[in-house]
C-alpha cells in the first residue's frame, strides 16, 4: 500500500465528558477534510454534547487561541451563562484527558497506518475513534490517569 505524498491531514475536535453524578464517561468528535477548525466550527462543536448533557457543564480545555481568544467563542459563551471555562496550562498534555484520547488512536491504533488516500485515512481516524467511544471503562482510565480532580 502506497502512502499519499500530499501530506494530507484530518484536524479532529474532539471532547471528553463526564458526569460525576451518573458515573459516566463519554467521548464526541468532529473531523474535518482539508480545511482547519476556526471558531465557527468550535462553537458548533459543543451543540450536539450541549443536548445530551443537560445543565450546568464546564469546559476545560487547552490553551489554544481558538479556544480562548475567539471573538465567536466569547461571543457564544456570553450567551450560555450555564457554560463555565476553565483553562488547562499552555501545554499540559499528560493532565489532558482529551490528549490521551488523541495519543491512543495516533501512537495505538494507527501507528503503522499507510494509508493510500485522505477517504481511506478519515475512515481509519472515524474507525479508531468510534471503537474508543464504545469504550467507557477505557476513556475512564484516560480521565484517571490524567488525575484530573472532580468534585462531587
Amino acid at each position: 500500500m502506497c502512502c499519499s505524498a500530499s501530506h494530507d491531514r484530518v484536524p479532529a475536535i474532539r471532547c471528553v465528558t463526564l458526569s460525576p453524578e451518573a458515573m459516566h464517561v463519554g467521548l464526541y468528535f468532529r473531523l474535518l477534510v482539508k480545511r482547519n477548525f476556526h471558531g465557527e466550527e468550535v462553537v458548533e462543536f459543543p451543540e450536539y454534547p450541549t443536548c445530551k448533557v443537560p445543565g450546568e457543564w464546564t469546559v476545560v480545555w487547552d490553551g489554544n487561541n481558538i479556544h480562548g481568544r475567539s471573538k465567536v467563542v466569547k461571543a457564544w459563551l456570553a450567551l450560555r451563562p450555564k457554560v463555565v471555562v476553565e483553562d488547562f496550562p499552555s501545554y499540559d498534555p499528560r493532565n489532558n484527558p482529551d490528549e490521551w484520547v488523541w495519543s491512543w488512536a495516533k501512537y495505538g491504533k494507527l501507528y503503522n497506518l499507510r494509508p493510500a488516500d485522505l477517504e481511506e485515512l478519515v475512515k481509519a481516524v472515524l474507525g479508531a475513534l468510534e471503537e474508543l467511544k464504545r469504550q467507557p471503562s477505557l476513556l475512564a482510565s484516560f480521565v484517571l490517569a490524567a488525575e484530573v480532580p472532580l468534585c462531587l
